[in-house]
């Protein structure tokens, strides 16, 4: 799918339904919060949430007093959204409307690079390996990737799309070196309509230059 296929898609998803009845929506972005809570060098560390969309992840890392957030999505609505939800702390974020395949991320200028929810729609080799050259030039050495994909017993659809579900045997064969795996846990989403999704959480660390 290119991106204006894509970005048509995901314009109809969050155009026709309200963000707390996507299936992906969580009151409490947990354990997100508390990954980065642990990961982050300072409240000024540089955050990045790759496909943030409507996620009240943003929201609570402003509560806790970080600085430098950016969020990043296809979907201009589900931005705006989120925009004016947070009514004046939204030009406290960056916000860019883009497609991570091809956007053109400022080099080596994340700390913590976070993915709840755009990893396990790139089913196409090539995709996932931009993606992977993304993380590796805009992480800053010793930075962090928090990956959260649909496990091996998640689903095999989202939004009407098919995904790729991921162990951690799968993901080493993609984010290899400079890309060092640090961390892994199973957990289970309840979407709002009560359904259970089971999530494979990674944390990678970027070494060396970080460049691609």
């Amino acid at each position: 799918m290119d991106t204006a296929q894509a970005s048509a898609h995901w314009e109809h998803v969050y155009g026709s339904r309200a963000a707390d009845q996507l299936s992906w929506h969580q009151q409490h972005p947990e354990p997100s919060l508390r990954l980065i809570q642990d990961l982050a060098p300072s409240p000024q560390a540089s955050i990045i949430d790759v496909g943030g969309g409507t996620s009240l992840l943003v929201d609570a890392l402003l509560s806790l007093g970080f600085t430098q957030l950016t969020v990043l999505d296809l979907s201009e609505t589900a931005l705006a959204t989120a925009r004016l939800r947070l009514a004046a702390q939204a030009s406290e974020v960056t916000w860019i409307a883009a497609d991570i395949r091809s956007v053109g991320l400022p080099r080596q200028a994340y700390d913590i690079w976070h993915d709840r929810a755009v990893f396990h729609f790139l089913v196409d080799a090539a995709d996932r390996q931009r993606y992977v050259e993304q993380v590796h030039r805009s992480l800053r050495p010793g930075g962090f990737l928090i990956l959260a994909t649909f496990a091996d017993n998640g689903p095999e659809q989202c939004s009407g799309l098919p995904v790729m579900r991921h162990s951690a045997e799968s993901l080493q064969q993609v984010f290899i070196k400079p890309l060092h795996l640090r961390h892994q846990e199973h957990i289970s989403h309840t979407t709002p309509a009560g359904v259970e999704q089971q999530f494979h959480y990674t944390i990678w660390q970027l070494q060396g230059t970080g460049t691609a």
